[in-house]
């Protein structure tokens, strides 16, 4: 199955070409999925006043807090978990992408600037410009986003998540697994993970300007 879905892509584009363009295809397909996961993290954000109150009242009692934390949800629609199930749902995209890109196919046969792409960091590619070049990006990426998601909790007032500071060390995990996998993986973590980015900045602010525009008014 991989063999042919690289072999067909090998043929539409240059293979690193062909990674970049089907990872996008992929993420525009799911791209429902994400507004949803936005639609629900929005929902929580707008309960924050409500959540601090609760935290305040029953922050020594965490069975009655997690009692009026999931009435004041229930009570409002939504979650706490509201977009959870979008992500998951996005689960075996990414598993087929990951098979793409570390199965030996066509694709991984080419080159991206005359290093192949199916060759890993290791050994003789240790000092590679492009495997660098990856590197640098992925960690610009993964900041951007650790940035952005600690900006978000923020904003929701939602309970302080354990480890906190620990998860936020979880973007930079895509540059440990290019540094393992091959460049192709690479590769395809750099292009979906630029996507997810974008699209969640996009969307947030796509929200929050119309009801800043009704609040004018």
């Amino acid at each position: 199955m991989f063999h042919a879905l690289g072999s067909a892509l090998a043929g539409f584009a240059t293979p690193a070409l062909a990674i970049v363009l089907f990872t996008a295809l992929v993420r525009l397909l799911m791209h429902p999925l994400a507004r949803a996961a936005v639609r629900g993290e929005k929902a929580r954000s707008a309960l924050a006043p409500q959540m601090r109150e609760l935290q305040a009242k029953y922050g020594k009692d965490p069975v009655k807090l997690q009692e009026h934390t999931m009435k004041l949800y229930k009570d409002n629609g939504t979650s706490l978990f509201a977009g959870c199930l979008p992500a998951l749902v996005q689960v075996p995209f990414f598993m087929v992408m990951y098979r793409l890109v570390t199965t030996p196919n066509p694709l991984l046969d080419g080159t991206l600037f005359g290093t192949p792409l199916g060759t890993h960091w290791f050994g003789e590619f240790g000092h590679n410009p492009v495997f660098l070049t990856l590197f640098a990006a992925l960690t610009a990426i993964a900041f951007a986003t650790s940035r952005w998601q600690a900006a978000v909790a923020a904003r929701s007032g939602g309970p302080q998540v354990p480890f906190a500071k620990v998860l936020r060390l979880l973007p930079f995990g895509t540059v440990l697994i290019a540094a393992v996998l091959p460049l192709a993986a690479g590769v395809y973590l750099l292009t979906t993970t630029a996507w997810t980015l974008a699209e969640r900045a996009y969307l947030h602010r796509a929200v929050e300007e119309p009801v800043a525009h009704a609040q004018r008014w």
